[in-house]
Protein backbone atom coordinates (compact mmCIF):
# COMPACT_ATOMS: atom_id res chain seq x y z
CA UNK A 1 0.00 0.00 0.00
CA UNK A 2 1.55 3.33 -1.11
CA UNK A 3 2.21 6.27 1.94
CA UNK A 4 0.11 9.05 1.30
CA UNK A 5 1.84 12.48 0.54
CA UNK A 6 0.62 15.23 3.43
CA UNK A 7 0.88 18.39 1.40
CA UNK A 8 4.26 20.31 2.19
CA UNK A 9 2.72 23.52 2.70
CA UNK A 10 -0.63 25.32 2.86
CA UNK A 11 -1.03 28.77 1.11
CA UNK A 12 -3.57 31.11 1.96
CA UNK A 13 -4.59 33.81 -0.05
CA UNK A 14 -5.68 36.96 1.88
CA UNK A 15 -9.01 39.23 1.01
CA UNK A 16 -11.95 36.81 0.14
CA UNK A 17 -10.43 33.45 1.02
CA UNK A 18 -9.39 34.04 4.57
CA UNK A 19 -11.17 37.25 5.43
CA UNK A 20 -14.44 38.20 3.97
CA UNK A 21 -12.43 41.91 3.48
CA UNK A 22 -13.53 42.47 -0.22
CA UNK A 23 -16.39 44.83 0.69
CA UNK A 24 -14.38 46.64 3.38
CA UNK A 25 -12.10 47.25 0.32
CA UNK A 26 -15.04 48.35 -1.77
CA UNK A 27 -15.90 51.00 0.65
CA UNK A 28 -12.25 52.29 0.85
CA UNK A 29 -12.86 53.11 -2.96
CA UNK A 30 -15.83 54.53 -2.77
CA UNK A 31 -15.15 56.62 0.23
CA UNK A 32 -11.99 57.72 -2.13
CA UNK A 33 -14.49 58.63 -4.81
CA UNK A 34 -17.00 60.45 -2.73
CA UNK A 35 -13.82 63.12 -2.25
CA UNK A 36 -12.85 63.62 -5.72
CA UNK A 37 -16.88 63.97 -6.01
CA UNK A 38 -16.95 60.88 -8.45
CA UNK A 39 -18.61 57.72 -8.94
CA UNK A 40 -17.77 54.57 -7.95
CA UNK A 41 -20.28 51.78 -8.12
CA UNK A 42 -20.25 47.72 -7.01
CA UNK A 43 -19.06 46.61 -10.44
CA UNK A 44 -16.09 48.74 -10.56
CA UNK A 45 -14.90 47.31 -7.00
CA UNK A 46 -15.80 43.49 -8.26
CA UNK A 47 -13.91 44.33 -11.39
CA UNK A 48 -10.55 44.82 -9.20
CA UNK A 49 -10.43 41.98 -7.10
CA UNK A 50 -7.57 39.92 -6.98
CA UNK A 51 -5.13 42.32 -8.77
CA UNK A 52 -2.25 44.31 -7.48
CA UNK A 53 -2.74 46.93 -5.33
CA UNK A 54 -0.50 48.64 -7.45
CA UNK A 55 -2.49 47.58 -10.65
CA UNK A 56 -5.51 48.44 -8.93
CA UNK A 57 -4.91 51.95 -7.67
CA UNK A 58 -3.56 53.24 -10.99
CA UNK A 59 -7.10 52.05 -12.40
CA UNK A 60 -8.90 53.79 -9.20
CA UNK A 61 -6.48 57.27 -9.98
CA UNK A 62 -7.71 57.13 -13.83
CA UNK A 63 -11.12 56.54 -13.02
CA UNK A 64 -11.21 59.46 -10.49
CA UNK A 65 -8.94 62.15 -12.17
CA UNK A 66 -7.11 61.53 -8.91
CA UNK A 67 -3.76 63.56 -8.85
CA UNK A 68 -2.68 61.50 -5.84
CA UNK A 69 0.32 59.23 -6.79
CA UNK A 70 -0.40 55.04 -7.09
CA UNK A 71 1.15 54.73 -3.26
CA UNK A 72 -0.73 57.78 -1.92
CA UNK A 73 -4.07 55.97 -2.65
CA UNK A 74 -2.67 52.47 -1.58
CA UNK A 75 -2.28 54.01 1.90
CA UNK A 76 -5.34 55.68 1.95
CA UNK A 77 -7.18 52.58 0.30
CA UNK A 78 -4.90 50.46 2.82
CA UNK A 79 -5.83 52.62 6.07
CA UNK A 80 -9.14 52.78 5.41
CA UNK A 81 -9.50 48.89 5.14
CA UNK A 82 -7.46 48.06 8.75
CA UNK A 83 -9.90 50.49 10.17
CA UNK A 84 -12.56 48.13 9.18
CA UNK A 85 -11.11 45.11 10.38
CA UNK A 86 -9.99 46.50 13.71
CA UNK A 87 -13.33 47.22 14.12
CA UNK A 88 -14.74 43.17 12.54
CA UNK A 89 -12.89 40.55 11.30
CA UNK A 90 -14.88 38.81 9.01
CA UNK A 91 -13.15 35.44 8.98
CA UNK A 92 -14.60 33.17 5.92
CA UNK A 93 -16.31 30.12 6.92
CA UNK A 94 -13.67 27.19 7.93
CA UNK A 95 -10.69 28.93 6.80
CA UNK A 96 -9.35 29.90 10.56
CA UNK A 97 -10.45 26.48 11.57
CA UNK A 98 -8.17 24.99 8.42
CA UNK A 99 -6.01 26.85 9.71
CA UNK A 100 -6.07 25.77 13.27
CA UNK A 101 -6.11 21.93 12.22
CA UNK A 102 -3.51 22.17 10.02
CA UNK A 103 -1.15 23.90 12.34
CA UNK A 104 -1.66 21.09 15.44
CA UNK A 105 -0.84 18.77 12.28
CA UNK A 106 2.46 20.02 11.92
CA UNK A 107 1.90 21.60 8.14
CA UNK A 108 3.87 24.73 6.89
CA UNK A 109 1.70 27.34 6.41
CA UNK A 110 2.13 30.99 4.21
CA UNK A 111 -0.02 33.75 3.79
CA UNK A 112 0.16 34.76 0.50
CA UNK A 113 -1.62 38.27 -0.72
CA UNK A 114 -1.62 41.39 -2.32
CA UNK A 115 -2.73 43.68 0.10
CA UNK A 116 -0.04 45.57 2.00
CA UNK A 117 2.62 43.91 4.81
CA UNK A 118 1.40 46.17 7.19
CA UNK A 119 -1.87 44.80 6.64
CA UNK A 120 -1.31 41.19 5.93
CA UNK A 121 0.83 41.15 9.39
CA UNK A 122 -2.67 42.76 11.11
CA UNK A 123 -4.58 39.97 10.31
CA UNK A 124 -2.33 37.53 10.84
CA UNK A 125 -1.94 38.68 14.48
CA UNK A 126 -5.41 38.38 14.50
CA UNK A 127 -6.18 34.59 13.54
CA UNK A 128 -5.21 34.09 17.70
CA UNK A 129 -2.57 31.50 17.75
CA UNK A 130 0.92 31.02 15.17
CA UNK A 131 -1.05 30.88 12.26
CA UNK A 132 1.56 31.44 9.65
CA UNK A 133 5.65 30.22 8.94
CA UNK A 134 5.88 32.91 5.83
CA UNK A 135 3.76 36.23 5.03
CA UNK A 136 4.30 37.76 1.43
CA UNK A 137 2.55 40.52 0.50
CA UNK A 138 1.93 43.11 -2.16
CA UNK A 139 5.27 45.23 -1.53
CA UNK A 140 7.12 42.18 -0.88
CA UNK A 141 6.92 41.16 -4.65
CA UNK A 142 7.86 42.30 -8.01
CA UNK A 143 5.21 41.79 -10.03
CA UNK A 144 1.39 40.88 -8.56
CA UNK A 145 -1.08 38.31 -9.68
CA UNK A 146 -1.76 36.56 -11.55
CA UNK A 147 2.20 36.12 -12.09
CA UNK A 148 3.50 33.46 -10.03
CA UNK A 149 5.76 35.46 -8.45
CA UNK A 150 4.13 35.91 -4.57
CA UNK A 151 3.81 31.70 -4.33
CA UNK A 152 6.80 30.79 -5.87
CA UNK A 153 8.68 33.43 -3.15
CA UNK A 154 6.19 31.97 -0.20
CA UNK A 155 7.46 27.56 -1.18
CA UNK A 156 11.58 29.18 -1.34
CA UNK A 157 11.33 30.56 1.78
CA UNK A 158 9.06 27.73 3.18
CA UNK A 159 11.45 25.81 1.89
CA UNK A 160 9.07 23.43 -0.28
CA UNK A 161 8.27 22.73 -3.89
CA UNK A 162 5.12 24.36 -4.88
CA UNK A 163 4.19 21.33 -6.57
CA UNK A 164 3.86 19.53 -2.73
CA UNK A 165 1.95 22.79 -1.84
CA UNK A 166 -1.52 23.48 -1.62
CA UNK A 167 -3.16 27.02 -2.33
CA UNK A 168 -6.36 28.33 -1.85
CA UNK A 169 -7.39 31.10 -4.34
CA UNK A 170 -11.23 33.02 -4.30
CA UNK A 171 -10.14 35.76 -7.18
CA UNK A 172 -9.56 35.03 -11.00
CA UNK A 173 -6.03 36.75 -10.71
CA UNK A 174 -5.13 35.16 -7.76
CA UNK A 175 -6.34 31.61 -8.86
CA UNK A 176 -4.21 32.42 -12.17
CA UNK A 177 -1.12 32.63 -10.12
CA UNK A 178 -1.34 29.66 -8.06
CA UNK A 179 -1.58 27.71 -10.60
CA UNK A 180 0.97 29.17 -12.51
CA UNK A 181 3.33 28.85 -9.85
CA UNK A 182 2.61 25.00 -10.01
CA UNK A 183 0.89 24.33 -6.86
CA UNK A 184 -2.60 22.29 -6.19
CA UNK A 185 -4.48 25.61 -6.68
CA UNK A 186 -8.29 25.46 -4.82
CA UNK A 187 -10.19 27.92 -5.64
CA UNK A 188 -13.24 29.08 -3.40
CA UNK A 189 -15.65 31.21 -5.14
CA UNK A 190 -17.22 34.19 -3.46
CA UNK A 191 -17.72 37.21 -4.64
CA UNK A 192 -16.11 36.24 -8.30
CA UNK A 193 -17.23 33.24 -10.40
CA UNK A 194 -14.51 31.35 -11.15
CA UNK A 195 -14.42 29.56 -14.99
CA UNK A 196 -14.85 25.85 -14.86
CA UNK A 197 -11.78 24.05 -17.06
CA UNK A 198 -10.45 20.56 -17.27
CA UNK A 199 -7.87 20.15 -14.54
CA UNK A 200 -9.16 23.13 -12.51
CA UNK A 201 -9.95 22.62 -9.04
CA UNK A 202 -12.87 24.56 -7.30
CA UNK A 203 -14.61 23.80 -3.69
CA UNK A 204 -17.89 25.70 -2.47
CA UNK A 205 -16.08 26.34 0.96
CA UNK A 206 -13.59 25.74 3.62
CA UNK A 207 -15.99 24.66 6.09
CA UNK A 208 -15.23 21.05 6.99
CA UNK A 209 -12.15 20.70 4.71
CA UNK A 210 -9.52 18.23 6.67
CA UNK A 211 -5.62 17.42 6.66
CA UNK A 212 -7.08 14.09 4.89
CA UNK A 213 -9.21 16.33 2.10
CA UNK A 214 -5.73 17.61 1.25
CA UNK A 215 -4.11 14.89 1.04
CA UNK A 216 -6.23 13.23 -1.05
CA UNK A 217 -5.13 15.51 -3.99
CA UNK A 218 -1.42 14.25 -3.96
CA UNK A 219 -2.87 10.88 -4.84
Amino acid sequence: MSIKQLPAAVLFDLDGTLVDSEHYWMLSERKLADEHGAQWNHQDGIDLVGMSLYESSVIIGRKLGSALAPEEIIDRLTAVVIEQLQVAMPWRPGARELLLHLREAGIKTALVTMSMRRMAVSVADAVGFDAFDVVVAGDDVVNGKPHPEAYLKAAELLGVDPAHCVAFEDSVPGLASAEAAGTKAIGVQHLVKLEEIEGRILWPTLEGVTLQDLTKLFE
